[in-house]
């Protein structure tokens, strides 16, 4: 028996049965060897497309091996693709200075993220929509035509039977009643629908804090550079002061040495910051939606206004985040999502009643061999009430149930987590932010201090009444006072928009982004 083992032999196999069936055929008129002739055919057909999809995935495979990369001609197909993908990123005006608030709302209108979610919003009303719609019946509409011929044995002959059939259908279907089947998935997708919408909620929450974090950072860094390029003005000084010594035979040679080392201390440390600068500004400008690449100008920080001190306890902070906090009404809309699919899981218990109606109109043509057409046209039909009822499915709608029960419990627990997060980041960022008020007092007193003990020990140095090693001191202490004035100021900024960012008060109605 002859058994093909590549593709092109089950092809040959398939081409030489029917040109057996073809020729058996054509010596015998036999209607049946014809119908085997087109079952080989079709099979033909079939099988060829199989091969031509075959082909067309063969590029999409797994890695050959795990030790190289994966390389394929598909994949330059997808770089193409990905070269032609439209930027929409925009661009920030470089000859402005923006305040707080124009970042903010650039972010909100720019940045992907916002539209990500709102889609995810939206599909999740269109989900809705399609729950709803299973409160309404279907109805269906059908055109067909068909034309058939066979050869009928009749007698001791066949005759030719030709029919030619014209139909045009309707079919409505419609569920009367579930026990709360569908109400159940409409209040699911419903609360789903609230879910979505506190998550695009919370997307905004979210990137108004990225902004402020990058903002108020790219404040510190700015305030840093200045610091730092004070110190190397400092250090220059005290290098200065200590050369004109050595010329005059009043300082030696290493405290020259000293004061170089200490210059190019400040050198890199003022080299970092501008590091740290550039950073932060791409950040920023990611934050906003557009290239890092964007030059940003921002308000200096002497011109954004700090507040003394926080007006609510924690108490009153907490209860607030407790209230509009958006990922945790999130939960709560899953708590509702949940016990709606209780319900509707409940219902499977019960029977459900639906109804059909399937009208047609026919219109039949007829012809036998050796006789005249015969036509005949009529409106059939039907219309059903069907009652279902399961009686047994082994276990599965005890367990759906479960299930449903489980999840809701999973919910309800879910959410207490979420509340005791969300207190106790409240309650770290209102303490962050009175320790960053008093730091900030701290950091006032300790660079008043610091500038007087360097201009007292630069003097002395210059009359000899000091070494360079406390002036070098000095010097290295008001460096980093400078430093730690500017990080408590930008601190007590990013401590305020953080127990917003905490509450939630930032995307409030109202909320003032011009502000901290």
């Amino acid at each position: 028996m002859y058994r093909p083992r590549t593709a092109r032999g089950i092809f040959c196999g398939i081409l030489h049965q029917w040109e057996l069936a073809t020729e058996a055929s054509s010596l015998r008129g036999n209607s049946r060897n014809r119908k085997a002739s087109a079952k080989i055919l079709c099979w033909a057909a079939i099988f060829l497309a199989g091969m031509g999809w075959a082909s067309r995935a063969a590029g999409q495979t797994a890695p050959a091996a795990a030790d190289q990369p994966w390389h394929a001609p598909i994949e330059r197909g997808i770089e193409q693709d990905a070269k032609q993908f439209h930027d929409y990123r925009f661009t920030v005006d470089p000859a402005k200075t923006y305040a707080l608030a124009e970042l903010i709302d650039l972010a909100e209108s720019h940045n992907p993220e916002t539209r990500v979610a709102w889609e995810r919003a939206r599909a999740q009303a269109a989900a809705l929509g399609i729950t709803r719609s299973e409160l309404y019946p279907t109805l269906a509409a059908a055109a067909l035509s068909q034309t058939s011929r066979d050869e009928v044995y009749f007698g001791t002959r066949f005759y030719r039977v030709t029919t030619q059939d014209f139909r045009a259908a309707l079919d409505l279907n419609y569920t009367i009643f579930d026990f709360g089947a569908r109400s159940g998935s409409i209040n699911a997708a419903r609360a789903q629908v609230l879910a979505a919408n506190f998550a695009f909620n919370d997307t905004h929450r979210n990137l108004i804090y990225r902004v402020e974090e990058a903002y108020y950072r790219l404040l510190n860094t700015i305030g840093q550079e200045e610091a730092a390029r004070a110190s190397l003005k400092n250090a220059q000084t005290v290098q200065q002061s200590s050369e004109d010594r050595l010329a005059h035979g009043l300082a030696t040679l290493p405290d020259v040495l000293e004061a170089r080392s200490a210059t190019a201390q400040a050198e890199y440390d003022l080299q970092t910051v501008l590091g740290e600068e550039e950073v932060a500004r791409g950040d920023l400008a990611t934050a906003l939606g557009s290239a890092p690449t964007s030059v940003i100008h921002v308000q200096p920080l002497e011109e954004v206004p700090t507040p003394d001190g926080v007006a609510d306890t924690v108490n009153e902070a907490i209860d607030r985040a407790l209230g509009q906090r958006p990922d945790l009404m999130q939960q709560v809309a899953e708590i509702r999502s949940a016990n709606a699919e209780v319900k509707s899981a409940r219902a499977a218990y019960y029977p459900v009643l639906s109804l059909n109606v399937a009208p047609s109109a026919d219109s039949l043509f007829g012809m036998q061999q050796a006789l005249p057409w015969g036509y005949t046209a009529d409106l059939t039909g039907s219309a059903s009430l069907s009652l279902t009822w399961t009686v047994f499915d082994g276990g599965a709608r005890k367990n759906r149930v479960a299930q449903a029960e489980a999840n809701l419990r999973t919910a309800q627990a879910q959410t207490q987590v979420t509340r005791d997060e969300i207190e106790n980041e409240v309650w770290a960022a209102y303490s962050n932010l009175t320790t960053a008020f008093r730091q900030r007092e701290a950091a006032t007193a300790l660079l008043e201090s610091a500038s007087k003990s360097y201009e007292a020990a630069l003097q002395s140095y210059n009359y000899g009444l000091r070494n360079l090693l406390d002036v070098t001191a000095a010097q290295q202490t008001l460096a980093r006072a400078r430093s730690a004035d500017v990080l408590a100021r930008t601190q007590v900024l990013t401590a305020l928009a953080n127990l917003a960012f905490r509450t939630g008060d930032s995307i409030q109605e109202g909320a003032t982004k011009t502000a901290p």
